[in-house]
């Protein structure tokens, strides 16, 4: 096995690195990186291709209560809304953050936000699956026909003032329309998947 091998390998299992603690050192150099926005990791390099396919792990509570946690979700937001990137959805691996976290617009919203969604997971489909185009900011310069359901649920955590302090709970809600395949994307990520595996 060569050493650059080795050191690509070494380096992925250091970045995803989870303690029930919150983040580790190096996912904490990431997210308190300079400047407003993170890199978006693409499957042009190596190295970006590998963690890409890495699964994500939960944020545990004490993650989500921090400042570190604060940061990230900004950044998500700032990268993704970014004139460079000018996406819909992000996930944390995306940007070197192998955590359950993802970024989406909310176009069945009024004003269209952009929502972070740490522990996500979707719990339910419904209905035939649809035929749409979608692209992927990290698989730059490609686009494909992937077929996806319009109707969703999702699980996810939130973190709510009580008490004097934070408690983390998880919530539900059911997702429709082209925001519902933007979930679903994004939540691909979490698992290791790439839209153009279904090409």
């Amino acid at each position: 096995m060569n050493k650059s091998f080795v050191f690509i390998i070494f380096a992925a299992l250091a970045l995803c690195s989870c303690t029930g603690r919150g983040f580790s050192r190096v996912e904490k150099a990431v997210i308190g990186g300079e400047g407003p926005v993170l890199r978006v990791l693409t499957v042009r390099d190596g190295a970006d291709s590998l963690f890409l396919r890495r699964k994500a792990a939960d944020l545990p509570a004490a993650a989500l209560k921090s400042e570190a946690y604060r940061t990230l979700a900004e950044k998500m937001v700032a990268t993704v809304t970014s004139p460079e990137q000018d996406g819909v959805g992000l996930a944390g691996p995306q940007v070197g953050i192998s955590r359950r976290i993802v970024a989406v617009q909310r176009f069945d919203k009024p004003g269209e936000p952009f929502e972070v969604y740490p522990n996500i997971r979707i719990s339910g489909r419904r209905g035939e699956t649809v035929p749409g185009p979608e692209g992927c900011l990290s698989v730059p310069g490609r686009r494909g026909v992937v077929c996806r359901s319009r109707e969703l649920d999702i699980r996810y955590s939130i973190v709510a003032a009580e008490g004097g302090g934070f408690v983390v709970r998880d919530t539900t809600e059911t997702i429709r329309g082209f925001t519902a395949v933007i979930f679903q994307h994004e939540c691909d990520h979490l698992d290791g998947v790439l839209y153009t595996d279904y090409l």
